[in-house]
């Protein structure tokens, strides 16, 4: 994953974390805009969520900071 998507997950996620706490949860959409204005990086996110690790549709952002961080 490229290193600017893995910065833009890691600030939406500190984002949402400490505006709703621990437990709120996203989906990989939560990091482009509404207008699909990057197919490409959107496919990247949707691959890594969706193919690569299986995720649900919403998942917790910490479990995905964390996931980022550790470079999963």
């Amino acid at each position: 994953m490229r290193a600017d998507l893995r910065s833009k997950i890691i600030a939406v996620c500190d984002k949402k974390i400490a505006a709703k706490g621990d437990h709120v949860g996203l989906s990989f959409y939560a990091f482009f805009a509404n207008k699909n204005d990057d197919p490409e990086l959107l496919m990247e996110a949707a691959t890594w969520w969706i193919q690569t690790h299986k995720l649900d549709h919403f998942e917790k952002a910490i479990t995905i900071k964390r996931m980022i961080q550790d470079g999963i």
